[in-house]
């Protein structure tokens, strides 16, 4: 009879639509040789819980209330210690304080990773932050990183010894995720299917450091520069959260309420951005942007904000244009380059899908996670 595969529990703090839930979503899906259970330290939604294909994955929700999370240790202690797991994974910040149940529990391997910035601490400066990480440092065997930048971050200002981090970046579909054949595909609902119109947009959680309202602003400044492209340039925001009426607010106030979609939340993102003609990532701090390589992998041209690890996907002059965080001048200028310069916004689009293929694909993202496993579970 086949030994059962080791169990891997991966610990989040909602396990809803998000770049990181994808990222679990995508592992498990395709790690048969572990099996999988998925611990919410608040809840489990149903129809993002939908998207694990794989089979006989639990999905285990604490409900835990606000505040610090020692309240539901007792729960999921006793959880650990009937799943009895080989690796526990959490996975950021509101996440880590699960370490020290899992140790309690006597989980073999206890990893932690670093997917992106906190919304209050979106540099990263934050003493409080730091002192926090280094407090449950003991507790964690080894962090992954998803940038150069968070490894930075763990080891200089956390103090964690570099060889106790792995930098291991996210991994796109690139199949299910791919270039549209010819000009781009009609989205469904949208009002805007003239080929001679020029779409730009973003797809995400409206909230916070994601910074959509960057964006509107920026787009209507475009407007104001070059008034002609009125007639040709669009809006795309899709997404749910409170900017989108922040959001809507800015290009209605502008006059340009009817040159900008906001549609909320779409689950066919993949078609979605083979309806775009440029992908713009304003947020004010990131990880490794699942969205990111996913427009890279749909051949679309990116423009974003130089933060966090960004700039180690989108190759400025080569994948797509940097700017500043914040700058709502330099991202009018962007969106006008693009739009004026098809030639080069399509020359931007191929080399970042073979970007992705070559440095970010999903089989290599699945490989770098089950090499760290398997090592650790060897090493102790």
């Amino acid at each position: 009879m086949a030994a059962t595969p080791p169990l891997v529990v991966h610990v989040v703090y909602r396990f809803d639509t998000g770049g990181l839930e994808n990222g679990v979503v995508n592992l498990i899906n395709r790690m048969p040789a572990y099996r999988h259970a998925v611990v919410s330290m608040t809840e489990v939604v149903p129809a993002f819980a939908s998207r694990v294909t794989a089979a006989q994955v639990g999905f285990h929700a604490l409900h835990k209330p606000p505040g610090h999370g020692a309240q539901i240790y007792p729960a999921l202690y006793r959880l650990l210690r009937d799943l009895r797991p080989a690796v526990v994974h959490t996975r950021n910040l509101a996440a880590l304080e699960c370490q020290v149940p899992a140790a309690l529990a006597r989980v073999p391997v206890r990893i932690h990773g670093e997917h992106g910035r906190n919304v209050e601490d979106p540099d990263g400066l934050s003493r409080r932050h730091q002192w926090i990480r280094r407090a449950y440092r003991p507790f964690v065997h080894r962090y992954v990183a998803l940038s150069r930048d968070l490894a930075g971050y763990l080891e200089h200002r956390v103090g964690v010894p570099r060889r106790r981090i792995e930098q291991i970046y996210n991994g796109v579909d690139i199949d299910r995720f791919h270039p549209a054949a010819g000009r781009r595909e009609p989205m469904p609902g949208c009002p805007y299917d003239d080929p001679a119109l020029w779409l730009v947009g973003t797809v995400g959680r409206m909230h916070g450091v994601k910074a959509q309202t960057l964006l509107a602003r920026a787009f209507v400044r475009a407007l104001e520069l070059a008034p002609a492209m009125r007639s040709r340039l669009r809006l795309v925001l899709i997404g749910d959260g409170p900017l989108r009426h922040e959001a809507q607010a800015i290009v209605d106030a502008a006059g340009a309420g009817e040159l900008a979609w906001l549609p909320g939340e779409r689950s066919d993102v993949p078609q979605i951005m083979r309806g775009l003609d440029a992908f713009v990532l304003p947020s004010q701090a990131e990880g490794i942007s699942n969205t990111i390589l996913e427009a890279m992998a749909s051949g679309l041209p990116v423009v974003a904000t130089a933060v966090g690890g960004n700039p180690e996907l989108v190759v400025a002059g080569e994948t797509g244009e940097l700017v500043a965080s914040d700058d709502v001048q330099a991202l009018a200028g962007s969106l006008l380059n693009l739009v004026s310069d098809p030639a080069r916004s399509q020359a931007y689009g191929r080399a970042a899908r073979l970007r992705v293929e070559r440095q970010f694909s999903l089989p290599a993202m699945v490989d770098a996670y089950q090499g760290l496993y398997d090592g650790l579970r060897e090493a102790r």
